[in-house]
This record gives structure tokens, C-alpha cells and sequence, in this order.
């Protein structure tokens, strides 16, 4: 009895708690309904206004409120964009508020690359925040251009030759461990990592000699791997601890500091008289000649962000390149073997001594083979750019302020009409130099168009020819095909998605 007496005075006491007079209860519905109409008010604004944008060009009638097409960006697919692609030479979609219009016609992609009075590289939508929105490449204009005076003097013939010699050393050290590795154990492995961190090693000696010590070259590349992951198309916005933009730019800041400690002994060893031998010294040297005529003043952060940005546009790219090589030639023995005959034929069995640009000139079978391979796999599909005003891409359809545009490649490099049996792996294609791949250099787009192509195209091409090269002579490899192999991983660039499992072994010498 006492226990109900109790129960009761607590059901009272709770009532008269949750009692509220009339005018109470119809403010708080007041309230509810307008957050519910400015909320259903500001949703219907959105799609409006998407409509609005969209026009006539093919794409979603409608985007998912708020997020749009978030959960496609978070694991795009060959197959997604390719009927993106398909849909129309432009077409939409829109994430995050973000609208995004495509270009998939060899003619849009290269307006876009060729038109910096509207459009300016973007990257990815995190491209700032990861790579450091001070950094060279997103200048334009006059800007863009005088420091692009300087580094294309990185890039000549002289400084190529310091560069191979590096490269060469880098790439026999690790494909001593690889073969080491695979004497141990003989069954197929993937290559992907391995391969990045041979052309991680490379990149930073190539560009900072020895300045940078082992352990360090060894974290950056195992923190790089940050940076990689957050370079999707569109990310969660907001670089928030944990996410993967946050993780990047603490990965950035860990590798700028060792590219400015670089910078720094760079300067002090050419004070000393010392000879270039990386792509920093190369750099202090020319801005010291009597005839120097371009800027002189670049600080060690700003040396710093330049090497940043070339380890950017190098490490995956190349080892994309590198990896869907391997992937070619062990898929096509016949191809490879032609490779072998040219190399004894260049090297005459001297496979142990260094490749030199005389030799590379030579082994035009070889350039033929790189260019195909990155024609069928451009390991960059789209480089996205952002509309700094209104640009009437055609008489009907001009892009809006703000928006990003994105030109397609891949297209262009599959067309059939320049490119019969455009899935074929036909290095022989390149061999004519009045045939159809030859004839229409406007379709290859691998390294972009217009003032922001690639500018170290020859260093990377150079790069990927001496790694097969190099692995040709050196090792037997052996493609294990899973039923991942033909899919894309796309991770910034493009991999094969079960990594390219390889069986290495020695391969004896004549």
C-alpha cells in the first residue's frame, strides 16, 4: 500500500512538470512549423537552383538534397564515369552543392585546358587544403607564367641526364630486394605498393638528392599514402581530425619540412662549389649563372612547395604508369620480348652498366611501348578546374560562376576513329610517324594541353622507360590474372585492382 501511495504522488508531481498552458504548447508548434517550412523552403531552393544551372544538359532531373552524389564519389568506378561520359560531351552532377559539369568530347577538354581567363586548376575540391593554397600551381595568369619560366629550366636535357643517373641507382637497389624477396618466397605478389615505394624513393632523390636521410625518405612514403587517399574527385568538406583531408595535411606538413631542410643544405653545399647532383641543386646552380636573367629570391619554403607539388604530380601518376606497364608487357609476351631484343641490341649485354639519355633515343620500340601503355591506362582520367566567372563553353550552355568543370581524357585516348581497336595494347601504333596516333596529337591529352600541361611530361615518360627497361633485362615476370585484374582501382590515379600480381624470379644472362 505505502508502495502505490508513493507510485501516485510521482505520477503527480511528473504531470505537473509536464503540463504546459495552452499558449506554451502553440508556441513550441509555432516554432516546429517554421524550422519545418524554412528547412522545406531552403531544400526546395536547392533543387531550383540546380535546375536552373543544369538547363538542357544531361544528368540527374533532380539531386539528393544536401549531399547529391556523395556516395558515388566515395567509390567511383570506370564503369560510373564512363556512362557519365556517354550520357552527353557535357553533362552534370552535383555534390555537396557543389555543381560539377563534365566534358567528355576531345573538343570541351581542350577548352577547358586552354581557357584561363575562366577556368583555373582546382584539382580535387580538397586540392587546396592538401597540397597548401599558396602553392605555385594554383597561380594564374602573368603569375603562372614567370614561374614557369624557371622550372621548365629544371627540365632540359642537361638536367635530365643528372636525373637518370639517380633514377638508374634507385631503381636496381629496389629490384635487388624485389628478386631477393622472391627467391625467399616465389609466389605472386602484388606490386602496387612496392612499386610506389621504388618511384617514392626515386621522386625524392631525383629532386632532393641525399639531402634527405633514409628513415625520413621511408615515413614520407608511408605517410604520403595519406595524401593519396584524400585526393578523390569530391571528399567530406570539412578537414576534421580523423577524416582523410585532416590526415593529408599533417602528412603535408611532415614532408615540407624535410623538403626544406633539403632546400637549405642544397644551398649551403653549391655555396661550397659543390657539382648538381639533384633536381635542387640543378635550381641553386642556374639562379647563380652569370646570364640568369629570371627571379633569384625563391626561399626554401617556396623551393619547398615547388619539389611539394612535382612529388604530387609524380608519385602516383608514375607509379600508375610504372605498375599498368608491368601489367602490359607480362600480358603480352611478344611485346615484351621485342623489348628484350631492342635492349641487347642498345646495351649489347651490358645490362650492368647505367642507361643513358643516348641509350633511351635509341630504344624507340621502348617509348612506343610506354606511350600505349599510358594511352590505354592515363593514370590521370579528368583534371578538374573551377569557373572563376561565367564561361560560354558553346552557344547554348554557359558554365556558372563557381562551378567546377572537368575535362575528360579518357575518351580522347580511346577514340577508334584515331585509334583503331582502341582497347588493344598496339605499341606498333606509334612506330608510323605519318599514322593516325601520330597524326592527331590534339587526342593524346595524357599530360593535359595549354598553360598548365604537365612540365616534366619528358621526365616522366623517361622515368617509366627506364624502370621497364631495367626490370626487362633484370627479372622474368609473371602476370597472375585474378578476376580483379581488368577492374580500375581509383585512387587519385588508376591501379589494377587485385595491385598486379607478379611471380619474379632472376633472369639468367646470355
Amino acid at each position: 500500500m505505502v508502495l502505490d501511495v508513493h507510485a501516485a504522488l510521482n505520477v503527480l508531481h511528473n504531470a505537473s512538470y509536464s503540463y504546459a498552458p495552452p499558449a506554451v504548447q502553440g508556441s513550441t508548434l509555432t516554432w516546429f512549423y517554421t524550422t519545418f517550412g524554412i528547412i522545406g523552403g531552403l531544400l526546395a531552393l536547392e533543387q531550383a537552383v540546380y535546375r536552373y544551372k543544369k538547363r538542357h544538359l544531361p544528368g540527374d532531373s533532380w539531386t539528393i538534397p544536401v549531399i547529391g552524389r556523395f556516395a558515388d564519389s566515395m567509390s567511383p568506378t570506370m564503369e560510373g564515369y564512363q556512362k557519365q561520359w556517354d550520357s552527353g560531351p557535357l553533362s552534370v552532377v552535383s555534390v555537396f552543392n557543389i555543381f560539377i559539369v563534365m566534358a567528355s568530347s576531345n573538343q570541351y577538354a581542350r577548352k577547358i585546358l586552354n581557357s584561363p581567363m575562366y577556368a583555373e586548376p582546382a584539382l580535387v575540391h580538397s586540392g587546396k587544403l592538401v597540397i597548401g593554397s599558396d602553392n605555385w600551381v594554383f597561380l594564374t595568369g602573368k603569375d603562372h607564367v614567370d614561374y614557369r619560366k624557371v622550372l621548365n629550366l629544371l627540365f632540359t636535357r642537361k638536367a635530365l641526364g643528372i636525373y637518370l643517373g639517380l633514377q638508374d641507382s634507385v631503381a636496381r637497389k629496389h629490384y635487388t630486394k624485389w628478386l631477393d624477396d622472391a627467391v625467399a618466397d616465389p609466389s605472386a605478389k602484388p606490386i602496387m605498393m612496392t612499386a610506389r615505394q621504388a618511384n617514392m624513393e626515386t621522386s625524392l632523390r631525383v629532386f632532393c638528392g641525399y639531402y634527405i636521410p633514409e628513415n625520413a625518405v621511408e615515413e614520407i612514403n608511408d605517410k604520403y599514402w595519406c595524401i593519396t587517399q584524400s585526393l578523390e574527385l569530391v571528399n567530406f568538406p570539412l578537414p576534421l581530425p580523423g577524416t582523410k583531408v585532416y590526415k593529408a595535411i599533417q602528412a603535408r606538413k611532415f614532408v615540407m619540412h624535410w623538403l626544406e631542410f633539403a632546400a637549405s643544405k642544397s644551398k649551403l653545399a653549391m655555396a661550397e662549389g659543390g657539382t648538381p647532383e639533384c633536381m635542387m641543386d640543378e635550381w641553386v646552380s642556374i639562379m647563380a649563372e652569370p646570364g640568369y636573367k629570371g627571379r633569384k629570391d625563391f626561399s626554401n619554403y617556396e623551393m619547398a612547395q615547388v619539389v611539394f607539388s612535382f612529388l604530387f604530380a609524380s608519385q602516383d601518376a608514375m607509379s600508375s604508369g610504372v605498375i599498368y606497364g608491368f601489367q602490359h608487357l607480362a600480358d603480352h609476351p611478344d611485346i615484351l620480348e621485342k623489348v628484350r631484343q631492342e635492349q641487347e641490341r642498345v646495351r649489347m649485354g651490358n645490362y650492368e652498366d647505367p642507361l643513358t639519355l643516348e641509350m633511351l633515343d635509341e630504344m624507340v620500340y621502348l617509348q612506343a611501348v610506354v606511350k600505349e601503355s599510358l594511352r590505354i591506362k592515363p593514370p590521370v582520367t579528368m583534371v578538374p578546374y573551377k569557373c572563376k566567372k561565367p564561361f560560354p563553353i558553346n552557344e547554348n550552355y554557359t558554365v556558372p560562376v563557381g562551378s567546377m568543370v572537368i575535362p575528360s581524357f579518357y575518351n580522347s585516348l580511346h577514340d577508334s576513329e584515331i585509334y583503331p581497336e582502341p582497347e588493344k595494347f598496339y605499341p606498333e601504333r606509334w612506330l608510323d610517324s605519318k599514322g593516325s596516333a601520330n597524326s592527331n596529337s590534339q587526342n593524346y591529352l595524357v599530360f593535359g594541353s595549354g598553360p598548365h600541361k604537365c612540365i616534366g611530361l619528358e621526365y616522366a615518360q623517361m622515368t617509366i622507360a627506364l624502370m621497364l627497361a631495367n626490370a626487362a633485362v633484370l627479372m622474368n615476370f609473371e602476370h597472375e590474372i585474378t578476376p580483379r585484374s581488368g577492374e580500375v582501382e581509383i585512387i587519385a590515379t588508376l591501379f589494377p585492382k587485385d595491385g598486379c600480381r607478379l611471380r619474379l624470379s632472376p633472369r639468367a644472362q646470355a
